[in-house]
């Protein structure tokens, strides 16, 4: 997994009824755009973040 800062961050609920989690990353704290992620997530929280199976980067959409 790789992201850029403002890429968004995608954590699909892994039960019934739990919502999806989504997330500016902020901060790529790993070589090369790997984990772990600093991850302002939409409900205003801020989180260090070692994506699991459930999670997917979604790239920013960048000017050309």
């Amino acid at each position: 997994m790789h992201a850029t800062v403002g890429d968004r961050l995608l954590v699909h609920g892994t039960v019934v009824g739990e919502h999806d989690k989504r997330g500016e990353i902020i901060e790529v704290r790993g070589p090369g755009g790997e984990p772990p992620y600093v991850v302002r997530f939409d409900d205003g929280h801020t989180g260090l973040v070692f994506p699991g199976p459930d999670a997917v980067v979604v790239p920013a959409q960048r000017g050309s």
